[in-house]
This record gives structure tokens, sequence and C-alpha cells, in this order.
């Protein structure tokens, strides 16, 4: 297989990477649109992450946030994200570059995509010859079954219902890159 040295991997992710960018934007200044709602699962290790300790020791490793009907001060830059949740009735504010996010999905339309972890990313940087990362980008994960949801101020966000599709359900569409890779 010819090496990829303009690597596509790492142009592709940024793009995606952009999608979530745009979407988040336009949620900060228009709202949600619709049913729309957002599922973002993020590594809470990855450099530039803001999250109370509290939550930290909580989700040492991931955590997904649900931005649907109780969330406030989303607020969008070019590389991170802040927004205003409520986890167990205390208001929190958190922060997360976009190189962080793992995951992202739509229930409302059944979209969703996962991106390489921080560390694979950064394992692609490696010098000329070295190995691609094992997992192609959008390739499906085991994700830990802990997943915290914003809850409403005062009262809780209900539950999403039982039969409600999860990110890593198979409802949605994943989008693979590696089919548009030639092989």
């Amino acid at each position: 297989m010819a090496l990829d040295l303009i690597r596509y991997d790492i142009l592709a992710q940024a793009a995606l990477r952009g999608v979530v960018r745009t979407v988040l934007a336009d949620a900060a200044k228009k709202g949600l649109p619709g049913e729309h709602h957002f599922k973002i699962t993020f590594n809470t290790t990855a450099p530039g992450v803001r999250l109370s300790e509290r939550m930290r020791a909580r989700f040492p490793q991931e955590m997904t946030i649900v931005l649907q009907h109780q969330f406030w001060d989303l607020a969008v830059t070019e590389h991170a994200f802040e927004v205003g949740l409520s986890f167990g009735g205390i208001a929190e504010k958190v922060g997360v570059p976009f190189e962080a996010v793992t995951a992202f999905h739509d229930p409302a339309v059944q979209f969703g995509f996962q991106f390489e972890t921080v560390e694979a990313a950064a394992a692609g940087d490696s010098p000329a010859g070295a190995q691609p990362a094992e997992k192609p980008i959008g390739s499906p994960t085991k994700r830990p079954a802990a997943e915290t949801k914003p809850e409403a101020l005062p009262a809780p966000v209900a539950p999403a219902p039982p039969d409600a599709p999860g990110p890593d359900s198979g409802g949605g569409e994943v989008v693979r890159l590696d089919r548009f890779r030639k092989k």
C-alpha cells in the first residue's frame, strides 16, 4: 500500500470537526432547530478540557454531554466550545476543545460520527514509514455505559425513552472515511 504523504485521514477529520463547530455555532446563535439535539462525547484528559474536579473524578477518561432542553451560555470559538449544564442539580461550565471531541451524534436525524482519539492522531504525526493508527476514522469503538445528561433547572430533564437509539445503537449512519480510500 502506498504511503499517504498528504494525510487525507487528518484532513477529513479536521473537516468533520468543522461540521461540529458549524452546527454548535449555529445553535449558539439561533437555538436548536426542530427536534435536533446533540450528544457530544469527549476525552476528559485531553489538553484544554475545562471540567470541575467533581466531574473529572466521576468521568476520568470520557464523558458524554447532551445539548437538548437545558443548557445555557453556549459559546463557540475556532478551537473550542463552552456550555453551561447542570449535573445533579449543580450548575457548571464545561469547556471542550474540538480536538478532544471523540463522537458527535444528532439522534433526531440519526446522524453521527466518531473521531480518532487525541493519542491516535498524535501517533499519525510520526515520521514517514511509521504505521498509521490501527483504527480508521469513523470506525465504531466500544463506549463506556456511563453517559452524563444535563438536568433542567430547577426540574430534571426527562430521560430519553428506553427505545430511543443512542450513539452506539447502530441506528444512525456512521460516516466511514475508509470507504473513500483507494484499496
